[in-house]
């Protein structure tokens, strides 16, 4: 992935051009990054503060997997095939991308190569791995209508934006919100476990 084109212009490129709109053909597209850059978009949906109905369940499943493919040092995608073919749907490429490319064009105003020689490193992007595989089973596992699942994805969100930028100010960003995420789902699990 060339540092001179915004990842907002080439996703906005990705998402004009003709060809499959699927999770396998993110991974083709931005293969240097590829593990990020389905992990946010798979996390952006559990980071909107809207009910889903226990569909981002899956996602977060999904992102748990890929996450332990980043923590044993996997350069590609592995994922079923069913899985990878599935296209990603008009919801998604029409209102949810469009939306997300416009959080990210603004964070790019802001952000800028910080640290970017950590991203490169192999034993980093594992312990980014290991944080992605916390996040995701956190948003997981928060209490059913809460809303509080939408902070640690919020967290993955910007913690993969920091791997695709390469800066490490929005991986600090992200580790905060998804700690202060982590945080309130422990706190409001043990009340709830107290008042049962």
């Amino acid at each position: 992935m060339t540092t001179e084109v915004a990842f907002s212009d080439q996703l906005e490129t990705w998402l004009n051009s003709d060809g499959p709109k699927t999770v396998g053909d993110l991974g083709r597209v931005f293969s240097g990054k590829s593990f990020a850059v389905t992990i946010l978009f798979l996390m952006f949906v559990p980071a909107l503060p809207l009910p889903t109905g226990g569909v981002t369940h899956v996602f977060e499943l999904i992102t748990v997997l890929l996450a332990g493919e980043m923590v044993i040092g996997a350069r590609a995608i592995w994922l079923p095939v069913r899985w990878k073919e599935r296209a990603l749907g008009a919801t998604t490429t029409e209102k949810a991308i469009p939306f997300m490319m416009r959080r990210i064009r603004w964070l790019e105003r802001f952000s800028k190569p910080r640290a970017a020689w950590l991203f490169e490193q192999g034993w980093f992007l594992r312990i980014l791995g290991v944080i992605f595989v916390g996040l995701a089973a956190a948003a997981a596992l928060a209490p059913p209508f809460s809303g509080l699942d939408t902070f640690p994805a919020l967290g993955a969100v910007f913690v993969a934006l920091a791997i695709i930028l390469e800066d490490v100010l929005a991986l600090a960003i992200g580790l905060g919100i998804g700690a202060g995420g982590v945080v309130l789902i422990l706190t409001v699990g043990a009340a709830l476990v107290h008042v049962i």
